[in-house]
Order: C-alpha cells, then structure tokens, then sequence
C-alpha cells in the first residue's frame, strides 16, 4: 500500500507527529493538518529530508465544517484520494466536574469528537474511492474507562469509540475499514500539560508527577508516540485488513480489552 495519500489532524507534534512521519517513512504521500503552520512545516522538513514527501495544511479547525471541507478538498488536489485518514487533533483539559463550564464542555466535545465526525464524513467519499481505505481514529483509554477530573475528555473519547464502532459496521462490506487506537499516558506535550497542572496544584515535583502518571500503566512507563503510531501504521496496512470496529489499547496493560 505503498505511494498512498495519507491525511493526518494534529500533524504537528505529539503522537500525531509520529503518526506522520511513520507513514512518510512507510511510502505514503501525507498531508499534514493543523492550526499552526510552523509546526506543520517542521515536520514536512523532516520528512523531506529523509526523502518523503508531505503537504502542509495550515488552518485547518477541525471544529469548522468549512475549514475542514476546504482543507480536505486541497489536501485531494494537491495528492489524490485519502487512502489514509488519521483523526489525531484532540485537547485534554482537567477540571473538576462542577467545575467544567458548559464552554470548557463544547470545546473539548468540539475538537475531539465532533472534530473526528467531520474531518471524517468530508474525507468519506474519498476513502472509498481510493480502494482498500482505512480511517484510523486516534481515542484514549480514557474511551475505554473512566479518569477523575477530566469528565469532558472520557465523554469525547467514548463517543470517538462508539463512532468508530458504528462506521466499520456501516461500512463492513466495502473494503474501507474503521478502527481507533487507545493510548494511556503518552509522552507527548499532552502530558506535559498534564503535568504542569499536577505540579501547580500539588506543589509536587515534575518527576514525581510524571512518575505517578507512569504507574498507571502495568509496565511502570509512559507509553511512546511511535509505539502508538505502529499500531496505526499496522491497522493502515493490508495486513489488517480483517480488523475493524476494533478499539485498541496502547497501554502496556492498563486496560484489558477494547
């Protein structure tokens, strides 16, 4: 599946990045997606370098259904069809529950969810046309469980899951397949913000957040963004071609099942 367009949101750095890069280094043409441009071009310059080939989206609110609609019909003029498409933009602000407004609530519902709904209904029809396509959707374990103080976050991430879900059984007899990955705590600038909520709150140390963090996964460890992105590099292959609807964990163990 090699010299295929790839489109990934949230491009820019974190697991998104890894995602890209991944998919470059596999063959795959990728459009890189997301607000900020200078990221965005950091990436497309590494993926020169190494002799891939990239395209920056930079604008791209995936919580606007008109950004999102000319984004993705630029990303299919400038490579052809989306073979490839990644949901990966997403935010995780922490609050307790009666403290999370209703604007807190609709932008973390906004981006993570909604966003995924209509970056993927405007690629559809492209996927389909390219044959043998796959749309990976970049969840959470917090899809799969329940986390204190991030309500908004869990909600968002069920509902990526659950449309996941109902897509791959929309689509099960074409050859388009629906999967989303889980990653637990990931070291991404995510968690940085993570911790840096952590440390403000608790006057504790950034190694001591961090490490509390860590031993939520069995392993004792934060998972890598180029971990998560083999599992999306394997379920964007031929290989996986007889699995989807599936909700898988990156998560060395913290969840057991999808």
């Amino acid at each position: 599946m090699a010299k295929r367009h790839a489109l990934v949101t949230g491009a820019g750095s974190g697991i998104g990045k890894a995602i890209a890069l991944a998919l470059a280094a596999n063959g795959h043409s990728v459009s890189l997606c997301g607000r900020r441009a200078a990221p965005l071009e950091a990436v497309r310059d590494e993926i020169a370098k190494a002799g891939g080939e990239a395209f920056v989206l930079a604008g791209f609110d995936v919580t606007d259904a008109h950004s999102v609609e000319a984004g993705v019909a630029k990303a299919i003029a400038q490579a052809g069809d989306i073979a490839v498409l990644v949901n990966c933009a997403g935010e995780a602000p922490s609050a307790p529950f009666d403290k999370t407004d209703l604007a807190l609530w609709n932008r973390v519902i906004g981006i993570n969810l909604t966003g995924t709904f209509l970056v993927t209904q405007a690629a559809l029809a492209s996927v389909k046309r390219a044959g043998k396509g796959r749309i990976v959707n970049v969840a959470s374990t917090a899809g799969l469980t329940g986390y204190a103080y991030v309500s908004a976050y869990c909600a968002s991430k069920h509902g990526v899951v659950g449309m996941t879900r109902a897509l791959a059984l929309e689509l099960a007899r074409t050859d388009v397949t629906v999967n989303a990955v889980c990653p637990g705590f990931t070291d991404t600038p995510l968690l940085d913000n993570a911790v840096e909520t952590i440390t403000g709150k608790t006057g504790r140390s950034t190694e001591d957040a961090r490490a509390t963090l860590a031993r939520a996964n069995p392993q004792g460890r934060l998972v890598t963004p180029e971990e998560v992105a083999d599992a999306v590099l394997w379920l964007a292959s031929e290989k996986a071609t007889a699995i989807t609807g599936q909700a898988i964990p990156v998560a060395g163990g913290e969840v057991l099942g999808g």
